[in-house]
């Protein structure tokens, strides 16, 4: 698995997201032309080389013109929705901004078609989110996975005057996060980063281990005295204790339920706020339950780490009254992802190998793109890009 885990020892914004995985290989040009479909107007992306400590490392700036005008939660909803970005940016995007939508609403107490906040407005909020998630997926990260945050100290000034850190959206938006302080007076973790991590992370902990294949250097607003204002993200594909046969193995999760009274519409938003949440599958097997009564087992396969949170989920978006749950090994293929020239341009492989064993994939998502934009079949698609 293709992952990037998030180094937040010195906080994380939309700034230092988009610096770190620039600095780890993501073209800017790419980036600003994949942002073009959003159609936003009047802002440039800047890249600099600056030093935060001693440490050398790569700071975005969106420059926006001045004054300018603030827009509704509903208008970002509908800029995002609208916008030709591919349908599982939207969602992500989506996803974050509602995130930051719900914490300022219960901050402020207001009802959200009225929220209406310079700080959820501005041009660069909307790129910092949306291109991170571009570059995210322009690397091909299948996982992402993040260290707890730095909030940092001391107060912050907002529109409404001075406030403890972290801010009081921040607050909220962290919550179920592991997080910590070091000390340090100035506000490290801002409402934009903690969303961008807090919806795309799967978990929280340490350095995954991995194999690292790049590290990318993101600079903060900040030159500190007590650490370098960096987030830093490695790059790389996961591993695990491998076998003598080349198969590795590692401990999950099995998470189930059985549900008998459910509108059977639900089931498909559930699955992908799973799988947004972490989950590793999620399966349905139609059960005969008490009283002859038809349902389902709901089951989620989920890094112990995540498992909590795939819970939370189950309690709050189904009509359960209790669940199950148990670790377990499971042993797999070691895989990894390569990107091929084909006819239709670039493609991403999913290559599975083992000794006197292997076989390459096509990403499902990069051939259902190459059948929209040539019309072709999607299975003809498919055949012609297979490898065996």
């Amino acid at each position: 698995m293709r992952i990037a885990y998030f180094d937040c020892f010195s906080g994380i914004s939309g700034d230092m997201c988009l610096g770190a995985l620039v600095d780890a290989g993501v073209s800017l040009e790419e980036i600003r032309r994949r942002l073009g479909a959003l159609g936003l107007a009047s802002y440039k992306l800047r890249r600099r080389r600056v030093k935060r400590g001693g440490i050398s490392a790569t700071k975005i700036d969106v420059i926006v013109p001045r004054n300018e005008p603030p827009r509704k939660a509903s208008e970002i909803t509908n800029l995002i929705g609208r916008s030709k970005l591919p349908e599982h940016i939207k969602r992500k995007g989506l996803r974050i901004f509602r995130k930051l939508f719900q914490a300022e609403k219960k901050v402020h107490g207001v009802r959200l078609k009225d929220l209406h906040l310079h700080e959820l407005s501005a041009t660069d909020c909307i790129v910092d989110i949306i291109g991170t998630l571009l570059c995210l997926d322009m690397l091909g990260i299948e996982e992402v996975r993040a260290s707890p945050l730095n909030l940092g100290g001391g107060t912050v000034q907002t529109e409404h005057g001075l406030m403890p850190v972290p801010a009081p959206a921040t607050a909220q938006i962290i919550m179920g996060i592991p997080v910590f302080s070091s000390g340090i007076q100035r506000e490290l973790t801002t409402p934009t980063g903690a969303a961008i991590i807090a919806e795309t992370a799967a978990s929280f902990g340490h350095c995954p281990r991995m194999t690292v294949t790049a590290i990318g250097v993101g600079a903060g607003g900040y030159d500190l005295e007590e650490q370098p204002n960096i987030l830093r993200i490695f790059i790389g594909d996961e591993t695990g204790p491998a076998r003598e046969d080349g198969k590795t193995a590692e401990r999950i999760t099995v998470i189930e339920t059985n549900i008998d009274d459910m509108n059977p519409q639900v089931y498909e938003y559930l699955m992908e706020r799973l799988f947004g949440a972490g989950a590793l599958d999620v399966f349905l097997t139609t059960v005969i339950m008490k009283k002859s009564r038809p349902g389902v087992l709901l089951r989620v396969l989920v890094h112990p780490a995540s498992s909590r949170r795939i819970m939370d989920i189950l309690f709050e978006e189904t009509t359960t009254l209790g669940i199950r749950f148990h670790e377990t090994e499971r042993i797999c293929l070691e895989r990894r992802t390569e990107e091929v020239s084909t006819e239709f341009g670039p493609v991403r492989y999913k290559v599975v190998t083992a000794e006197g064993y292997g076989r390459a994939v096509p990403e499902y998502e990069d051939c259902r793109r190459i059948a929209e934009t040539t019309g072709l079949p999607l299975v003809d698609v498919m055949k012609k890009l297979s490898r065996g």
